[in-house]
């Protein structure tokens, strides 16, 4: 399975991009980042474990992206309530998270049926 035709990878990416442009400018480097490293993480470890030719190893990179997820979404709560991200774009991207953490949840038990 190539990871560029899975839709998890593809949004993920997707939002890690946004995440990328929405804080290029910012000027809290510590939170920047933090934040661009965990959104990074999510498509990168679904990428990562695909490269594997393993299921386990999928499984577990997997679930290691899916805990990337928790801490961006983490991340977000956090970047919305000291102002550094407005409500609307917090609300979208937590929102996308979610489902990415779902769909990861799916690809995890796709993989070890």
């Amino acid at each position: 399975m190539a990871f560029e035709d899975l839709d998890v990878w593809k949004r993920a990416s997707a939002l890690s991009v946004e995440i990328y442009r929405y804080f290029a400018s910012h000027k809290d480097f510590a939170f920047r980042d933090q934040i661009t490293r965990s959104g990074l993480s999510v498509p990168s470890n679904v990428a990562e474990g695909c490269e594997r030719n393993s299921s386990p190893e999928l499984a577990r990179f997997v679930t290691i992206a899916k805990g990337s997820a928790g801490e961006l979404r983490t991340q977000i709560h956090i970047g919305c309530e000291i102002g550094y991200i407005d409500v609307d774009t917090a609300s979208r991207w937590i929102e996308e998270i979610k489902e990415l953490s779902r769909m990861l949840q799916g690809l995890k038990r796709s993989v070890q049926a």
